[in-house]
């Protein structure tokens, strides 16, 4: 097999091997499991060892220590909690964005949104969601483990993403992703058992949004979320016509391959290695509480045409928001260089 074939089943049996696992063992929030492994193995090479994933978790449980400490802060002074949530965001993002530690800047993100959002209306309900995050990141990597020796690759060195020149626009681009996450994690806070999952979302947008420009944000951003969601209702059509935890894993290995044969160039396509990704994440995000409200016997299909149109709305607002931003710093650097230019 070539390398790319080889990643590409990599990529699948891991991810829907996490996907049984989780559904299996009756995790918190299961679907949490898969999508840490589209996560983790985006960028291809061999899984972390286990003095990585301890590392990992302790990053981890630091990271979401910060949200329950916000908790108090949200109920009681939820102003101040709000100012700090930017700054801490703005810190994340620049983490994930410029740095280039993209786990410990996920997370740190999450722990500043999630956690203390869930924790806002029950404290419970933020353990839970820090339980589900802890079983979802060691489950992930442990499938990792057992799927590497049977599609292994010889390691190579990964070319250096390169750095975005000067500080201000390394800034710059931390501060665009940190507004693009922020009125989500407010709209999470008027109802978060409604907008919970808006949250991780928003934040793919923002972290998706760095290596854009405004012209090409429209195909990227609304066009990965359309054909998440269109992937989402045809995994939940084929998956009605044999509802059990077998059929589940295999359609998850089926879509996952499909998207990771987009990702590593097995099949070609003509938009960013982001696109496959972003719609991947955008199908599990929306696919996963479907399943639990069927389980629970609500009603899937409105609280899944319900979370889609948000997932648009947020994904409207982060390309305006990406085009407003833009014109905005355009014309703040002409009227500069054109003062500069005057002279005294």
């Amino acid at each position: 097999m070539s390398v790319a074939e080889n990643r590409a089943l990599r990529f699948a049996f891991a991810t829907a091997l996490a996907l049984a696992m989780a559904y299996a063992l009756d995790f918190p929030l299961p679907f949490l499991a898969p999508l840490f492994v589209v996560f983790l193995s985006a960028m291809p090479g061999p899984p972390m060892g286990p003095k990585g994933l301890f590392g990992l978790l302790m990053v981890i449980i630091a990271s979401l220590t910060v949200g329950v400490l916000l908790i108090p802060l949200i109920r009681y002074y939820p102003f101040s909690a709000v100012l700090i949530v930017a700054v801490g965001l703005y810190f994340s993002m620049y983490l994930t964005l410029i740095h280039g530690k993209r786990l410990l800047g996920t997370f740190l993100t999450i722990g500043f949104t999630l956690i203390s959002v869930a924790g806002s209306v029950d404290f419970l309900l933020a353990t839970t969601v820090i339980k589900s995050l802890v079983l979802g990141i060691s489950a992930a990597v442990l499938c990792q483990w057992l799927v590497y020796p049977f599609f292994p690759e010889k390691a190579t060195a990964v070319p250096p993403s390169e750095a975005p020149s000067g500080e201000a626009l390394s800034n710059w681009f931390a501060v665009r992703a940190t507004l693009i996450v922020m009125p989500a994690y407010l709209l999470a806070l008027t109802n978060p058992s409604q907008y919970l999952m808006t949250i991780m979302k928003s934040v793919s947008l923002g972290q998706q949004t760095s290596a854009m420009d405004a012209r090409h944000a429209g195909r990227e951003l609304i066009g990965s979320t359309f054909v998440g969601g269109i992937m989402a209702i045809l995994f939940w059509v084929l998956l009605t016509i044999a509802p059990n935890l077998w059929m589940f894993s295999l359609w998850m290995f089926v879509f996952a391959f499909y998207t990771a044969a987009k990702l590593y160039g097995f099949l070609k396509t003509r938009v960013a290695p982001s696109f496959w990704i972003n719609a991947l994440v955008t199908m599990l995000i929306l696919l996963g509480p479907a399943v639990e409200d069927s389980a629970n016997g609500k009603d899937a299909l409105t609280a899944f045409v319900q979370r889609f149109a948000t997932f648009i709305a947020v994904t409207l607002y982060a390309w305006g928001a990406l085009a407003f931003l833009e014109s905005w710093r355009k014309r703040r650097l002409a009227k500069a260089e054109a003062v500069i230019a005057a002279g005294p």
